[in-house]
């Protein structure tokens, strides 16, 4: 920490639990004693709603919740001396919540500040649970004036200027903003913005970590110029100290540690691996099982479980029928071995002929269809489901978002699951993260990559025979999911009007199915499930 700085600040970018209150707050003491003791600083500043972690959704209408934040508060004040913390928590008061951060140093409340702008849109329902604040909060920190605002605030010019009238010469902003591919960018022409409009140097704090909503911290220091000086490392926790100059007129950020950027694929992939991790460790499962068929989707998601677990936490089960093809036996041992997992061959042979032997009587005469692949789809997810109950391991599912968007996945059958990782994760993409893992360390056989992709369940099956090119289908659930753009825009692309119909179609009818799909990690700014929410009964149809 440099001698010469005004005050010293430590950032603390820390993986807090929904709802545990009491770990929460004991994680507050704990870094709060580091900072001071390790790092030397005399303020340390933690996420948004620290307290209960973000989002905690519904439990803010439990009126206990309240009884327990402020036992648990009480306790923070009692037991943190010789340092300030800044803290997130939901405030509640006659009027009714307010999503507020505490300033509070050596048992003294010295200042509360109150979020006035309450995001209502896509992850987000804070108008569900608050009411916003009015007033900026300007508070003295070892003689700093010190705004201090709440996530959604910095995104808009009022609250960082109504700071800076009140004679802020530093921001803070306590955050729990939530990753999807390209968010970093997004913060920091925010925070630029309005860096440029006040004149003063923005200290950004974010939450990391959690389940299907992950929170990639990355929080940074942007200083008076608009230049970024330190920026924490993003998808870990960190404690990081911050100095700050001031000469009675600005407060300056001294320049610390910038973490590198990750690329695209680096940050959707550890995007993955945080949000697998915390999920499955969080809701206390010792491990997961997975079907591995040989095919892309389960050899990303069998690499994603096994950097987010542990090899020893994996159980990977190769399901082959009598359309199995030899290359996916062979390439699913393959991705076995190399990763180290359990790995086990249950043919689905035995239970689907019975299956057809049962249903003789009604299926009759009629011809074989889908309902044939489904039956094997189910199969496996009985079989998986049994493992699971008997190890207490949960059920990982792998298909991707371009899968899930147009139907082409089983109900009951590889939709069964606790948790699917490629759930927000277009096809084209899964391809790219799998060579991007595979520049890591090479586990994914080359030719997985580059045959076509098949569900197997018939003889000589491609998805192409089912589907448009994922190049082509991916492109438009693009447009159609996450730009709500219709028909006609999707057409002057450059898009068949044929097949683009046919994709609408297969998205608006599939709805159902996508309600019952379970969890995954949200890593665009549509996911399904968390941002787009449509009706499953539904007489919306224009006309081709």
């Amino acid at each position: 920490m440099a001698a010469e700085s005004s005050l010293r600040l430590a950032i603390a970018q820390v993986d807090f639990l929904v709802g545990d209150i009491a770990g929460n707050v004991s994680r507050l003491i704990e870094e709060a004693g580091r900072a001071r003791d390790e790092l030397g600083a005399q303020v340390v500043v933690f996420p948004e709603l620290a307290v209960t972690g973000y989002p905690p959704e519904d439990l803010l209408l439990r009126p206990d919740l309240y009884e327990w934040v402020d036992e648990e508060l009480t306790r923070l004040r009692q037991a943190v001396h010789g340092i300030t913390l800044i803290v997130g928590y939901p405030e509640k008061t006659p009027h009714g919540v307010y999503n507020a951060a505490l300033v509070l140093c050596d048992g003294r409340i010295l200042a509360n500040a109150r979020k006035r702008y309450l995001p209502n849109y896509a992850v987000f329902d804070e108008k569900r649970y608050f009411i916003p604040g009015r007033d900026p909060c300007v508070v003295e920190l070892e003689g700093v004036p010190v705004g201090i605002t709440l996530c959604e605030d910095i995104w808009y010019p009022e609250p960082a200027a109504a700071c800076r009238d009140a004679g802020a010469r530093l921001i803070l902003t306590l955050n729990a903003s939530p990753f999807h591919k390209d968010k970093a960018g997004e913060r920091e022409t925010a925070v630029r913005d309005r860096v440029r409009e006040t004149g003063l140097t923005v200290i950004y704090a974010n939450l990391v970590g959690q389940d299907e909503l992950v929170f990639d911290g990355d929080s940074f220091v942007m200083d008076a110029g608009g230049e970024i000086v330190q920026r924490l490392p993003a998808f870990e926790e960190a404690l990081v100290p911050v100095a700050i100059d001031d000469d009675g007129r600005r407060a300056t950020a001294l320049p610390g540690p910038l973490a590198e950027p990750l690329s695209h694929e680096a940050s959707v992939y550890r995007a993955l691996v945080l949000g697998v991790r915390d999920y499955v460790t969080k809701n206390g499962f010792p491990g997961v099982v997975m079907g591995l068929s040989g095919g892309i989707d389960s050899a990303l998601t069998l690499a994603v479980a096994v950097d987010a677990l542990g090899a020893e936490r994996v159980e990977a089960v190769m399901m082959p029928s009598r359309y199995t093809s030899e290359i996916s036996l062979e390439d699913a041992a393959a991705e076995a071995r190399a990763l180290g997992v359990a790995y086990s061959v249950i043919s689905i042979e035995t239970p689907f002929r019975a299956f057809l032997e049962v249903l003789q009587p009604e299926f009759g005469d009629l011809p074989a269809d889908t309902t044939e692949e489904n039956i094997q789809a189910r199969c496996r997810g009985v079989i998986l489901m049994a493992i699971s109950n008997k190890k207490r391991r949960m059920v990982l599912t792998t298909g991707n978002k371009s899968e899930l968007a147009v139907g082409y996945a089983t109900l009951y059958g590889d939709m069964a699951g606790g948790f699917d990782v490629l759930k927000d994760v277009p096809k084209t993409l899964v391809y790219r993260l799998a060579r991007h893992r595979n520049a890591i360390a090479p586990v994914i056989p080359e030719r997985v990559l580059e045959r076509p992709p098949s569900a197997e369940l018939a003889p000589d099956q491609k998805d192409i025979d089912s589907l448009p090119p994922y190049e082509i289908l991916d492109g438009i659930l693009e447009r159609y999911v996450e730009r709500d753009q219709g028909m006609e825009e999707i057409v002057a692309a450059g898009y068949d009007p044929d097949m683009v119909w046919r994709v609408i179609r297969m998205v608006d009818r599939n709805e159902y199915k996508r309600r019952q799909a379970p969890p995954g990690i949200r890593i665009t700014p549509r996911a399904f499930g968390r941002d787009r929410r449509y009706p499953i009964t539904s007489g919306y149809r224009r006309p081709k």
